[in-house]
């Protein structure tokens, strides 16, 4: 029996833990973000994700499609015109593991101008494994850019 209390209280312990890891949404307070309708995410060379975090990357582009914003490929942003580039946000990832959370930060930067306009965050942490904790950071930043883009 006593073992089963110290099993239950090492759970709430992980998930008291774990709650206490916080996934946000920042936005500029001078931008109307119902104005932008396309997102492109950077993806080249000088900008990309480690080949071991590879298999996430596809999380990351419907992390961006759970929202409103129609993704549009790097290569053909030179095919919108000025007036749907004026609609564009530029995004950018970042993942931040340690042995107790994995932090996923979204960037979206606005084409025209190269001000950045919003940053979502999603974290989490059991600290069990790092993949699950991917995961999971991965789920909660999709929820921040579903709130902060709304279909």
């Amino acid at each position: 029996m006593f073992k089963y209390i110290k099993y239950i209280c090492i759970c709430a312990a992980l998930l008291l833990l774990a709650s206490c890891t916080t996934s946000k949404s920042t936005v500029s307070s001078k931008v109307n973000l119902s104005q932008y309708e396309y997102a492109s995410i950077v993806n080249n060379d000088t900008y990309h994700i480690p080949a071991e975090l590879m298999e996430y990357e596809i999380q990351l582009f419907d992390a961006v499609e759970s929202s409103r914003l129609e993704l549009i490929s790097d290569f053909r942003i030179y095919e919108l015109t000025p007036q749907q580039q004026k609609k564009l946000l530029i995004v950018k990832y970042g993942i931040n593991q340690t042995e107790n959370e994995s932090i996923v930060t979204v960037n979206f930067i606005d084409y025209m101008t190269g001000r950045p306009v919003a940053s979502c965050r999603g974290a989490f942490g059991l600290g069990i494994d790092y993949g699950s904790d991917l995961k999971g950071a991965i789920k909660r930043v999709a929820k921040q850019i579903a709130i902060t883009f709304p279909q």
